[in-house]
């Protein structure tokens, strides 16, 4: 059975979230073929969804040997908020790559969020990487967790919805951090921030990813990349 296409981004944020979770939250694998293959496709589906959603899996270990990663327990450690070492003072570093105008990329370190099977940052309207975005959605977000270092590429939307963004808001709260919504609802204020985000109300920008890399840093090891 086919999968449902993904709303598209003038479709309401409920939507994008629910098919979101079809892939990315309560997965169950079924593979096509137990043997590594460098193209084999895979069928995921969430439980009680009632559909199949299948995912492109291209092992890029096969050469070396290497199973597959399984996507469902990376999400699994994404989801607990897993760091590469808990007592690491700078565990779980998120790191936002976007395109500048003359084609470079411009790195720099986010506090992003993962919620709803993605993940979300927050930024001012005049910093580099919210023109960047605005100009080009193209981009990825870096970030090691236990025993793996996973890369998602997609493109940046940003997120206006008043209840979407007071449910992440509440998300970042959750985590330490003392977001609420502005006044206009439709973007974010707190009492501190990193410097270089500008002024409040800012901005908040949801990844809607079309692939993940994902390298195992522990034996066996592994090296994966999904395209969704």
């Amino acid at each position: 059975m086919s999968p449902p296409p993904l709303p598209s981004r003038a479709s309401s944020s409920d939507g994008f979230l629910s098919a979101m979770n079809m892939w990315a939250r309560g997965v169950v694998a079924t593979a096509t073929s137990s043997a590594p293959t460098s193209e084999p496709t895979t069928d995921y589906q969430q439980e009680g969804a009632g559909y199949v959603q299948e995912m492109e899996i291209i092992n890029l270990g096969e050469a070396d040997g290497l199973a597959p990663v399984d996507w469902a327990g990376v999400v699994e450690q994404l989801d607990a908020g897993s760091a590469p070492a808990p007592e690491g003072t700078n565990s779980r570093t998120t790191w936002l790559s976007t395109v500048n105008e003359d084609g470079s990329p411009h790195v720099t370190a986010v506090g992003a969020l993962w919620l709803d099977g993605t993940f979300w940052f927050q930024t001012g309207t005049r910093t580099r990487k919210g023109r960047n975005v605005t100009r080009d959605p193209r981009c990825s977000i870096a970030v090691s967790i236990r025993d793996a270092d996973v890369v998602i590429e997609g493109d940046a939307a940003r997120v206006t919805e008043p209840g979407t963004v007071a449910r992440v808001a509440k998300a970042w709260a959750d985590s330490g951090w003392p977001a609420e919504p502005d006044e206009s609802g439709s973007g974010i204020t707190a009492p501190f921030n990193a410097p270089s985000q500008g002024p409040p109300p800012w901005n908040v920008y949801r990844i809607e990813p079309r692939s993940a890399t994902v390298v195992l840093a522990t034996e066996p090891g592994g090296l994966t990349r999904f395209r969704f």
